[in-house]
């Protein structure tokens, strides 16, 4: 028998919060959501996002722009010529590849190949279609099956790894903002000058003001990577959770970038979050209360290859979109940011709701 212990549970505290208002191409109507969080401010703080979108009309408009998954896979060549010369052959036999990635799967579709040459290494980078998955497992399957298409070539290449780090998963970088890596989704809308002043306490100018000196200018000075945002990872780790996605993937995802603008009508505000990796399918899907939550955000119905995944996508940018802006409000006003944490901990220790 065994000796190790059997898993368990560990209860992360969750609430519904909403409705937001939503259209776009890829979801629509009233919705509530799902987040699990031990940062109690975060519910009242999306709420007051979701309330605004709700003094719209057509709420927050969430525009899914891509869609694809991606795995690297590394190759050895005695040099660079010889990788080089393995790389043309690569591109020139493009459909067979595709071949290949398609009897791995019944949803696995190539739509990209990338590859970059280092010394004598060829990095390969496979993106994929993956339907409603989040694809990490399909596209490990696809490039294995790619490996050893591409080996039997005989084109001078050993094997390096099956993961050559250009994809790239779970951790910051570039490249999955210049070529995609999940669902590439921006949300925005137009907030009228009343409803700033009246629900946001706050106005245009103080809002562009703080998203250029803070999350522009405190960003770059910061280093961040293809980001300036306030706190996408709050709102994504928070719906990751009741979703059951990798949570990991917060790292790559909460790299997209805050943008505002004022208008004569309002303040333009949008999030632009270029990787989010979730499914509807798959690894932790089968659980219970995440089947209760994905049936509960419309992501279960009978739909296209991949749109209950696209759906899922555009509620977790909309919900980024309503915590960002909410956070950001609350920063133009000094002291305001601090006050609500202490009063939420302070019905929390009351034991209110």
């Amino acid at each position: 028998m065994s000796s190790r212990p059997a898993p368990y549970s560990t209860p992360v505290p969750t609430r519904w919060v909403g409705p937001i208002r939503l259209s776009g191409n890829a979801a629509t109507g009233e919705i509530e959501v799902p987040l699990a969080t031990y940062e109690s401010p975060l519910w009242p703080s999306v709420g007051r996002g979701a309330k605004v979108s709700r003094l719209i009309e057509g709420g927050i408009t969430a525009t899914l722009v891509d869609a694809r998954m991606a795995r690297s896979s590394l190759f050895v060549a005695p040099d660079a010529a010889a990788a080089h010369a393995a790389d043309r052959v690569l591109h020139e036999r493009r459909d067979e590849l595709a071949a290949t990635v398609e009897s791995t799967s019944r949803f696995a579709r190539l739509v990209d190949l990338h590859t970059e040459i280092v010394g004598n290494l060829l990095f390969t980078r496979f993106a994929l279609a993956t339907g409603d998955a989040s694809g990490h497992n399909m596209v490990t399957k696809a490039a294995e099956a790619l490996m050893e298409t591409i080996l039997s070539w005989d084109l001078g290449l050993e094997y390096g790894s099956v993961s050559g780090n250009y994809c790239t998963d779970k951790k910051p970088s570039a490249v999955n903002g210049d070529l995609g890596r999940g669902r590439r989704v921006v949300a925005d809308l137009l907030i009228p000058h009343e409803v700033l002043e009246k629900t946001l306490r706050t106005t245009a100018t103080r809002m562009v003001d703080l998203v250029v000196r803070k999350n522009l200018v405190g960003g770059t000075v910061a280093g961040s990577l293809r980001s300036a945002n306030a706190h996408y990872a709050n709102m994504l780790l928070a719906i990751y959770l009741a979703t059951g996605q990798d949570a990991a993937n917060i790292v790559e995802g909460s790299q997209g970038i805050t943008f505002a603008e004022e208008r004569e009508e309002g303040l333009y505000f949008s999030c632009t979050l270029p990787h989010l990796i979730v499914g509807t399918v798959g690894n932790g899907k089968d659980l219970p209360q995440v089947e209760e939550a994905l049936e509960r955000l419309g992501c279960r119905e009978e739909r296209g290859e991949g749109e209950n995944a696209n759906r899922l996508a555009a509620i977790v940018a909309a919900t980024v979109l309503c915590g960002e802006l909410s956070l950001l409000a609350a920063q133009t006003n000094p002291g305001e940011l601090m006050a609500a944490h202490v009063a939420m901990e302070r019905r929390a220790a009351r034991g209110e709701a």
